[in-house]
């Protein structure tokens, strides 16, 4: 019905909006559910309400940074092979983290169809390479002068092919645009490491989760419930 139609596009609208800002625990389920505005299901509409219950339930969180005991810069990559069953593209997922909370996130579908687990992981580290340089320039543009920035991934494959700028079987398939992160890590701008995948929190951005492993990943985001904070002191408890 075209009232269905329209409160899905105004929920989706209004969820893509705090997905951008301050929510990327609900990026990859917004991001696909975006793909239907022009004609929903009755399911999809269900789907969108459940996200806002989340939302309801989840008020009070709120990404939280602390600068004294918080990390530098790093980021975590993973993705989904294959994983629409329409088109066959994989899903990318990156974010990156400082100071204990994301600044930075990305959850989409890859530009194109590839044809194994090694090439869908690549082509997303090398995505995640590109927003490194870019997040890098700003911040050597305010004064900051980095090292290489972390990224981590947990294909074996993928980083071996970003750490080797040699020929091989298994990087036949992938483009040369594709080869961009090869060319920082020899810069010395970025660099890749092994994390195991059932510890990669990008994995939260690439599909759907068990109620367990999200709500384990989801706090690697610096996601927290005010309530579970502790009370600022007032003025007369800092003099």
């Amino acid at each position: 019905k075209a009232e269905d139609i329209k409160e899905y596009q105004t929920i989706i609208g209004s969820l893509l909006y705090r997905t951008l800002g301050t929510r990327p625990d609900i990026a990859f389920a917004v991001t696909k559910l975006a793909q239907f505005t022009s004609n929903p299901s009755e399911d999809h509409l269900k789907k969108a309400r459940y996200i806002c219950r989340y939302l309801v339930g989840t008020q009070d969180y709120c990404l939280v940074y602390d600068g004294a005991s918080g990390g530098g810069l790093e980021a975590f990559a993973d993705s989904d092979w294959g994983s629409d069953p329409n088109t066959r593209r994989s899903q990318s997922g990156y974010f990156f983290r400082l100071a204990g909370a994301a600044i930075s996130w990305t959850s989409r579908a890859q530009r194109g169809v590839v044809t194994a687990v090694t090439d869908a992981e690549y082509l997303s580290l090398s995505e995640c390479a590109k927003q490194a340089i870019w997040g890098r320039q700003i911040l050597e543009e305010i004064g900051y002068d980095l090292s290489s920035i972390p990224i981590a991934g947990d294909n074996q494959g993928a980083l071996f092919i970003a750490n080797n700028p040699i020929s091989s079987g298994r990087a036949k398939s992938i483009e040369i645009r594709d080869h961009y992160i090869r060319e920082k890590v020899e810069e010395g701008k970025v660099e890749v490491f092994y994390i195991e995948g059932s510890e990669n929190p990008a994995d939260l951005l690439t599909k759907n989760l068990p109620r367990d492993k999200f709500e384990t990943f989801r706090p690697a985001y610096g996601l927290q419930s005010l309530a579970a904070l502790p009370a600022p002191l007032d003025a007369s408890a800092r003099d």
